[in-house]
């Protein structure tokens, strides 16, 4: 704090012993001692608790990186659920396409590639389902029936 030698406290303590005289000088040690003891926890508190706000800043900034981070994973995450989504239900449409052009196909050597029961009018059995006209489509997956 004060650059301070020795010597130089040595000519202090003289002179402060020829002022303040050698009744009254060890009671004022005494009470510059205590005055400085409480100047030191003073500075002390001081330094403790710029410490303590700045290691607070700190930490609210980390808290907000780390905030920002997991918005940023979970819009991400959002984003791929929704292309997810998207895709799924092309798929289903392209299914639901797919079986309705099986269902009015007129030649019978393709239907039966498709489907390979015998028909109703062909030798070797009897179909006792509808025509395929009449199938339903593919039901909706869970979670995806919604627009």
């Amino acid at each position: 704090m004060f650059d301070i030698g020795f010597s130089e406290l040595v000519v202090i303590a003289v002179v402060a012993l020829i002022v303040i005289g050698p009744e009254r000088l060890p009671k004022a040690a005494r009470t510059l001692g205590h005055l400085f003891g409480r100047l030191q926890r003073y500075v002390n508190d001081v330094k403790s608790d710029i410490s303590r706000e700045m290691e607070l800043d700190e930490l609210r900034k980390l808290q907000r990186d780390v905030q920002t981070a997991a918005q940023d994973l979970k819009s991400s995450v959002e984003h791929a659920a929704r292309d997810v989504e998207t895709g799924v239900r092309d798929v289903e449409q392209q299914l639901n396409a797919g079986a309705a052009e099986t269902a009015q196909l007129p030649d019978p050597d393709a239907a039966r590639m498709l489907d390979p029961a015998p028909l109703p009018n062909e030798p070797g059995g009897e179909r006792a389902d509808a025509a395929p006209a009449d199938r339903p489509q593919q039901p909706s997956l869970p979670g995806f029936d919604r627009i």
